[in-house]
């Protein structure tokens, strides 16, 4: 071994390098002298290198070429050949056309595979990544209303706050001795082709603990008339305006100039001493809520509106939308704010927001009034999509008066971004799009995977939230979250024809039948009976022989075929959210495939009319 520092030179007989002399062991880490020259045979070799490479770049792209030329080439003669085969021209019998064969499609699937990749990863996945964050934020910021209403629901419990009455305002045991304390009080039952409540609905008003000379009720005359009620019966011939149209009409008369309330006995004593206050709501409680699935889900629904929501703006913010039945309106509150419109279909919520706009004091839940829900799907649509749709029909009739009005600006604040975009525009979109659109495309897009917290703890605490006010309902948790998203069809479907002034926004539907089912019952009915309707001040006579033509129609037998519709859209997301779910078990997504498959499976039963009672 040379000794340290000493000079190493080494000779080739035929040297095709160049001589280098390390004179220390650091030499050969030491910067070259740029005087120093290279070696010709070493830039003939990067020169060839290089050219090698770009010839062998080139000719990949040209092979890659040549072979897509003679894949469209090939598909082109295979197209020929089957239109040739379809028309008899038997042209396969030529040899000079060449049948594709699975060597060939392969190879073309393989291509368009490998080039999906890069363009799914590029441009689908940024997509479907920005609407899904979008998505996410607005479903955060309508879970985080949710909790506050909880908790503003906790802090009324806890507080008991609720309205009270002062003494008792009916000493006296016999009603009828202190008729003068009593004020006038007008029950209008406006309904259109509502057969299966009308009369339990009159018979519970016309029961009412009141003295009978202080009570008008408008609605149907011929039976109660004659046990002495103060009953009017109004008809319209025409359905201009709907229920708002209904009621309208009913006011326009001369002796509701007579009266001061409209009624329900004990949310009257509210009204006394209290001038400011115009609007007493009752909560609604539900006689058929254990009929079928369709019925419980929907009681929980509405339990959180009247326990939580309803309460909530109530107490805190003075404000919120009147439901349209059990409620008590000071006339004088209705005139001063324009009475009934017939510009929607949610004359309820419209005459609520102009009330508001007054500066009108409101109250809420002082009792339960027994009411029912839809039974069948078909029923419950058509009033999800008037629910769904009147208020953003509303919100584009109301936004300027709110903007002029002389509220503060945080109700306004509550008004718009709270009461109309939140909760009745975001809920929707959000519900819809997220997951029944976003989510299953994921599963083919995975590189826009959505986190498990999104599609599954966020959603479960907010069902858990939406229960609280029904706990009976807690077995019904996962089926009612199944359930509210199948509903987010309808629901987005109805926020958009009503925002966009769409025709099926301005429908009317109530009960089981459509538009087009009441004219064929009404000619049915014309062909009975030449009397459709009893004028106001019939006679007696006229009264009994209306009654004995109902008998006869009652006794005829009737023969109903229930049927099962199809609902397209649902029974579409439903084979999309099945497919997702088969991906999503090849991709081995544990919560992913639980979540795509039942979902999936609600949409497939929803979309097949098999929920709930079948339509008659």
């Amino acid at each position: 071994m040379a000794p340290k520092g000493t000079p190493v030179v080494v000779n080739m007989d035929n040297p095709s390098y160049s001589v280098v002399e390390i004179d220390d062991p650091d030499a050969a880490f030491k910067p070259m002298e740029k005087t120093r020259g290279k070696n010709p045979k070493q830039v003939t070799w990067v020169l060839l290198l290089k050219a090698h490479r770009a010839v062998g770049r080139a000719a990949w792209i040209a092979t890659l070429f040549w072979d897509l030329l003679g894949t469209i080439k090939r598909r082109l003669i295979f197209r020929q050949e089957v239109v040739a085969y379809f028309k008899g021209w038997h042209c396969f019998q030529n040899p000079s056309l060449h049948i594709p064969s699975d060597d060939d499609i392969q190879g073309l699937l393989h291509l368009v595979y490998v080039t999906w990749l890069p363009f799914r990863a590029d441009y689908i996945a940024p997509l479907i990544q920005a609407l899904s964050k979008f998505c996410i934020a607005l479903f955060l910021v309508q879970s985080e209303d949710r909790f506050m209403l909880s908790l503003g629901c906790f802090w009324i419990k806890y507080k008991k706050i609720k309205p009270k009455i002062e003494g008792d305002p009916f000493e006296s045991v016999d009603v009828e001795e202190c008729s003068y304390e009593y004020p006038m009080g007008l029950v209008q039952i406006p309904m259109c082709n509502e057969r299966e409540v009308y009369e339990q609905s009159i018979s519970a008003v016309c029961q009412l603990d009141w003295p009978k000379d202080r009570l008008l009720i408008q609605a149907e005359v011929a039976t109660w008339s004659q046990r002495g009620i103060n009953i009017i019966y109004c008809h319209r011939l025409e359905r201009t305006g709907y229920k708002a149209g209904n009621l309208k009409s009913a006011m326009s008369c001369e002796y509701v100039k007579a009266y001061d309330l409209k009624f329900l006995k004990r949310t009257v004593p509210h009204f006394k001493d209290n001038p400011e206050l115009r609007l007493v709501q009752a909560r609604w409680a539900f006689v058929n809520k254990d009929e079928n699935l369709l019925t419980r889900l929907q009681n929980i629904n509405l339990c959180f509106h009247f326990e939580v929501e309803q309460q909530v703006n109530g107490v805190f913010l003075n404000f919120f939308g009147f439901n349209g039945t059990a409620g008590v309106w000071r006339i004088k509150a209705l005139e001063e704010s324009g009475g009934w419109l017939e510009r929607t279909t949610v004359e309820d919520m419209d005459i609520a927001i102009r009330a508001h706009l007054n500066v009108v004091c409101l109250s809420v839940r002082v009792l339960s009034v027994l009411c029912e829900v839809p039974e069948s799907y078909e029923a419950y649509r058509k009033q999800q999509h008037r629910w769904h749709s009147g208020p953003m029909q509303l919100f584009r009739l109301c936004l300027p008066a709110i903007l002029t009005s002389k509220i503060a600006i945080w109700k306004k604040a509550n008004l718009i971004l709270l009461f109309f975009l939140l909760r009745k525009l975001i809920l929707p979109f959000y519900s819809f799009t997220l997951f029944c659109i976003i989510l299953p495309l994921t599963m083919f897009v995975p590189e826009a995977e959505l986190p498990v917290w999104v599609i599954c703890y966020v959603p479960v605490f907010m069902s858990f939230l939406n229960i609280l006010p029904s706990p009976k309902s807690f077995p019904f948790i996962v089926p009612y979250l199944l359930f509210e998203n199948t509903m987010s069809v309808t629901k987005f479907n109805a926020m958009v024809s009503g925002l966009f002034q769409l025709g099926s926004s301005y429908e009317w539907v109530a009960g089981r039948s459509s538009e087009s089912d009441l004219v064929a019952a009404t000619k049915r009915e014309s062909k009975i009976t030449n009397q459709q309707h009893i004028p106001r001040g019939a006679s007696q006579s006229e009264f009994t022989e209306y009654n004995e033509l109902k008998e006869q129609k009652e006794a005829a037998p009737i023969w109903i075929k229930k049927v099962n519709k199809i609902y397209r859209k649902e029974l579409t997301l439903a084979f999309l959210l099945l497919a997702a779910s088969v991906r999503s078990l090849l991709l081995a997504q544990g919560v992913h495939f639980y979540f795509l498959l039942f979902q999936g499976v609600t949409f497939l039963l929803v979309g097949l009319d098999l929920i709930g009672e079948q339509m008659s």
